[in-house]
């Protein structure tokens, strides 16, 4: 587990971008300094409704009005919590304090990265991204512990992840250290955004996207990489209650050869008819099969499968048309330290008409128990429609890792403080 402070390795090309301004007030970095104790004084009102700071953070949101200030320790130790209704926290986007963003062309090396105060972004109408769809995207998600700190959870994959799908749409990408740099710098500076303990957690948006004009067809020649953070609650309305699924025989979400296996933006777009169709119709959301058989599980919207038959537990394997789930990567690892066996094969959508138990997960729902399948009329209910042992128990063990209440054996969890 990581200890250092987060943002203490940060090289002096990561700064703090006060570009969000007022048209009313003075540029931050055209102010005189040292401030007079009065000019000081009397800045410290403007700056609590210019940064929803808390007061006793005047001091370290001062420090934002040195020219080109790099981050430091000091603005670190950001404000108390926001004032807010944790308890009903829902999964719906909150805009926080501050985003980052950083630029390359293409050919060229990601450099000099910057946060910003969070707000719109200016983009060419024949950006790449727009007309193309040349982006991609990743989600994380930062939990606070019982003792203040914050924990990331396997950021190093999601940059891996995103490095991999970038090759396939023809991007330049972060390298692993700059992605994970990237995402602490912007937790920590959304530090009091992060939900209390049980509450909910603190989710990461990074953005990779085509942000150059281009009009005919091919690869943009820039490329922004940007990162926001929303704080969550439950993604199904259900909570950890069980969902309920109906398998899709005619629309599919991915073809062999195509980008279902990369977190592109397109694969998104695709799921919203069947889904909305689906959810008019009472269902929580949508199983997808194979497009070639029509007969094996692919994944559902945005999570991954898992079928339990016999203490055996199965998941499609990754063959490029399904995601490569970070949480579906940490729940087999979870299951067969439990003594699980853990299959990754073709599985046929017949065998959820007898199984024991069916569970999905991502980085959104974690994992969310199944409490009925509908397939071609047929609805099959599991556990009474309840929770299942299998999917209770791998929840309780994934989630207690995450939020830091129980020994990091894998060492997937990165401390910030």
């Amino acid at each position: 587990m990581e200890r250092s402070a987060a943002l203490g390795g940060l090289q002096p090309n990561y700064l703090l971008c006060p570009s969000r301004r007022r048209p009313s007030s003075p540029p931050l970095n055209s102010l005189p300094l040292p401030f007079a104790d009065n000019t000081l004084s009397s800045l410290n009102f403007k700056l609590q409704k210019r940064f929803p700071l808390a007061s006793r953070n005047v001091q370290a949101a001062s420090s934002l009005f040195k020219r080109d200030a790099i981050l430091s320790d000091t603005y670190s130790e950001t404000a108390e919590l926001v004032d807010m209704d944790w308890d009903n926290l829902g999964f719906a986007f909150l805009p926080t304090d501050y985003m980052y963003i950083m630029k390359c062309a293409r050919g060229g090396d990601f450099s000099k990265g910057e946060l910003q105060r969070f707000g719109n972004i200016e983009m060419n109408p024949s950006a790449g991204v727009l007309n193309y769809g040349q982006g991609l995207f990743e989600g994380l998600k930062a939990y606070r512990t019982k003792d203040g700190n914050i924990l990331l959870f396997r950021p190093e994959e999601n940059a891996i992840r995103m490095r991999q799908g970038a090759e396939r749409m023809c991007m330049p990408s972060p390298t692993v250290e700059q992605f994970v740099e990237a995402v602490k710098a912007t937790v920590l500076a959304n530090k009091r955004w992060v939900p209390p303990p049980g509450k909910g957690s603190l989710y990461i948006r990074p953005l990779l996207m085509g942000s150059g004009a281009v009009l005919g067809l091919a690869p943009a020649p820039e490329y922004t990489f940007l990162i926001y953070v929303s704080p969550v609650g439950n993604y199904f309305k259900e909570g950890v209650a069980p969902i309920h699924l109906i398998v899709e025989h005619e629309l599919h979400r991915a073809t062999p050869g195509g980008t279902g296996g990369v977190k592109t933006i397109g694969n998104y777009a695709a799921v919203l008819k069947a889904q909305s169709a689906a959810k008019a119709r009472g269902y929580s959301d949508v199983l997808y099969l194979d497009c070639v058989n029509k007969r094996y599980l692919e994944e559902v919207s945005s999570c991954n499968i898992f079928v339990v038959k016999d203490n055996v537990i199965s998941t499609p394997a990754i063959k490029g048309t399904i995601l490569p789930g970070i949480t579906r990567k940490s729940i087999i690892d979870v299951a067969r330290s439990q003594g699980f066996q853990v299959e990754e094969r073709p599985v046929a959508v017949d065998e959820l008409l007898d199984a024991d138990e069916v569970f999905c997960t991502g980085t959104a729902v974690v994992v969310s128990p199944v409490g009925s399948i509908t397939y071609l009329g047929k609805r099959v209910s599991y556990k009474n429609e309840g929770i299942g042992e299998v999917s209770q128990k791998l929840y309780s063990v994934l989630t207690r890792l995450q939020m830091g209440l129980i020994e990091d054996k894998m060492d997937w969890t990165v401390e910030l403080r």
